[in-house]
């Protein structure tokens, strides 16, 4: 099998081309990658790139590019966005362009060729904020620029159904130590600054829910779904719902010097809250470690 992984050099796709790497089923991984995060990490320690891994430094909005490569595959897992904190407003028009014609370009591509299959990599954000849980059958109600442009991308990966197999997996907050890290979303942030400056800002009163899910549980998700034969058209995949408190407080107990810095502490913000989904729990298992685990983990592994 050979695939292409669009996005393929930055947090989760160079996790995910790492756990892909030894599996003897797959001969050839391309990494189809513009680096417009300038993050090298991919690249960088004393370890080389495996023989069968293939750098494409190209944009995804590149049709001409992007045909040739994906005339190459037999599976595209589309991982490239333009990716945010999930109520960040700026840069409409970006957003637009990657997460939505992007996808579109990817759509039109597979369409024009003979590679017979699909992941496209979407978020929770769809669901919109709200005060219940989202699940498998919410209707998809984004209310962000980043939530919906996803939903459009979605709409460019399903049209293919028909001609394909597809498969939407709709991706809570990520987090967790990769050696190409990003720093912006929540879980994350709050790990360096506990390690480094034992203080985290919080913004409002710290009730707001995400849904959160660990990068070796999307990573072992996705691998696993690469070889099953079926594939559900949707799946939400998520790990914990928790609060900006209930994450700071786990830190507290690991870092008992950490201090809390509330800004706007009367402000109650918006929250998205996505049931876990049985489809993934059947695939993927049960997590193997506790939330504070996890934590304890990933502050050693930032030392």
């Amino acid at each position: 099998m050979k695939i292409l992984i669009t996005g393929g050099t930055g947090y989760l796709g160079t996790e995910l081309c790492l756990r892909l790497m030894s599996r003897p089923e797959i001969s050839a991984i391309n990494l189809y990658d513009n680096l417009s995060r300038k993050n090298f990490n991919f690249f960088l320690g004393p370890e080389k790139i495996h023989p069968k891994v293939r750098f494409i430094d190209a944009d995804i909005l590149d049709s001409n590019t992007l045909r040739k490569e994906i005339a190459k595959v037999d599976l595209v897992i589309h991982l490239a966005a333009k990716v945010s904190t999930p109520f960040v407003d700026e840069n409409t028009h970006l957003f637009d362009q990657i997460n939505n014609w992007g996808t579109a370009e990817l759509s039109y591509a597979l369409e024009a060729s003979d590679c017979p299959a699909v992941i496209y990599l979407s978020s929770a954000s769809v669901y919109g904020a709200g005060t219940n849980f989202a699940d498998i059958d919410t209707f998809p109600n984004p209310k962000s620029v980043y939530g919906i442009s996803k939903l459009k991308g979605e709409r460019h990966i399903r049209r293919l159904a028909d001609q394909k197999k597809t498969s939407v997996v709709r991706c809570s907050n990520v987090y967790g130590y990769s050696k190409s890290m990003r720093f912006d979303a929540v879980i994350n942030r709050f790990v360096l600054h506990t390690r480094h400056y034992r203080k985290v800002t919080i913004n409002g009163n710290g009730e707001q829910e995400r849904a959160f899910v660990h990068i070796n549980r999307v990573t072992g998700f996705l691998e696993r779904l690469i070889f099953k034969e079926e594939w559900k058209p949707v799946y939400n995949l998520v790990d914990h719902n928790l609060s900006v408190n209930d994450i700071a407080y786990t830190l507290k107990e690991l870092v008992p010097d950490l201090e809390m810095l509330y800004v706007d502490q009367q402000l109650s913000l918006r929250q998205v809250r996505v049931e876990p989904h049985d489809a993934v729990v059947d695939l993927l298992g049960l997590p193997d470690q506790s939330f504070e685990d996890d934590l304890k983990l990933f502050l050693h592994q930032l030392a």
